[in-house]
């Protein structure tokens, strides 16, 4: 396989290298990539804006993960944060840090990773940087958004009797991580060894090429929900609720057998030794949304396919509650994955 180190191109030269395939479709994009910074123009609109830091060795491993992958889903997250705020994700700017490990050829299996996410999202790649790097392979991606004032929802609107909501199911893309972490130790033993994947294919897919709620947002538009508060999963639903309840000022029982999970997760879990709710509740990286709406909007949310209501908030003195299959209650932690933990 063809081998084009990165200083063949240079720093400017890499960057027009990677992004020409990258075509404009935002209106509001007047200036993409190539001049000394971009120029955007929103009209009576709100501008969104979320960032996230990927390090190698910390949020991925190259052992198991795709690099194209890894662009799909570093785009991804980041539109899944703008759909949290019910905004529509318009432009992004990516900046990376590299090693001489690194091939241009691998920088393009990356990039085609981050166009296929742009491509099928409606995003424009319009700036970044290049830089080298001592310690591996770092992604540093900046989303820009776009919402009407009146319909951008926060963390802090839920109020007491609200209707709790998830997208999806949770649990999956943690139990592929576990998945490939096991595969992995396997093959560090004997690199003869195949990965066992059989029948595995939904939640590897949930782990390394997770999807963003762009439908949801579009379908809570067209039945004229606006939700009182939202967020994604990415640290766990236990964690999403603490940040709702605590910015909103109140507490919410959720019932252990409302939350949606798929089989594939609860056969994994088995086979683990693992509980499939302990995973659902704090395993993260769902990138499903959690989101509270009005008893009023009860009928337009209750058919909705793809969105299960798992709780309801309560008065802030009632704490954060776990009903369990048999009624018992456990107190709601956040437990999910903290990168800044030793």
């Amino acid at each position: 396989m063809q081998r084009t180190e990165i200083s063949a191109y240079g720093e400017f030269g890499l960057i027009k290298y990677l992004t020409e395939k990258f075509k404009i479709e935002n209106p509001s994009t007047l200036k993409g990539v190539g001049d000394d910074a971009a120029v955007l123009s929103y009209e009576n609109k709100k501008v969104l804006v979320t960032t996230d830091l990927l390090l190698e060795g910390i949020h991925f491993d190259l052992v198991y993960v795709p690099l194209m992958h890894l662009g799909y889903k570093a785009a991804v997250v980041n539109f899944s944060d703008i759909y949290a705020m019910n905004g529509a994700p318009k432009q992004i700017t990516v900046s990376i840090g590299v090693s001489k490990r690194f091939s241009v050829e691998d920088l393009e299996q990356l990039y085609a990773g981050i166009q296929m996410a742009c491509t099928k999202y409606g995003v424009d790649l319009i700036g970044g940087d290049t830089s080298a790097s001592l310690t591996g392979l770092a992604i540093s991606i900046t989303c820009i958004g776009e919402a009407d004032e009146d319909k951008i929802v926060y963390r802090n609107g839920a109020k007491e009797n609200d209707l709790i909501c998830v997208t999806g199911n949770l649990g999956s893309a943690y139990m592929g991580l576990q998945l490939l972490e096991r595969e992995k130790v396997v093959f560090g033993a004997n690199s003869e060894a195949q990965p066992d994947f059989e029948n595995r294919d939904y939640i590897l897919q949930r782990q390394l090429k997770p999807e963003a709620r762009k439908d949801i947002v579009e379908l809570l538009a067209e039945k004229g929900v606006v939700p009182t508060s939202m967020m994604d999963i990415s640290d766990g639903l236990s964690s999403e609720l603490l940040h709702i309840c605590t910015q909103s000022n109140v507490g919410c029982r959720v019932y252990e057998d409302k939350i949606p999970i798929n089989i594939q997760a609860v056969i994994m879990a088995e086979e683990l030794n693992m509980s499939i709710v302990t995973a659902a509740l704090n395993g993260g990286e769902d990138y499903e949304l959690l989101f509270t709406v009005s008893l009023e909007d009860y009928d337009k949310i209750v058919g909705m396919e793809g969105v299960a209501m798992v709780g309801h908030i309560t008065k802030s003195a009632l704490g954060l509650q776990l009903v369990g299959r048999e009624g018992d209650e456990i107190e709601l932690r956040a437990q999910g994955w903290n990168s800044l933990e030793e």
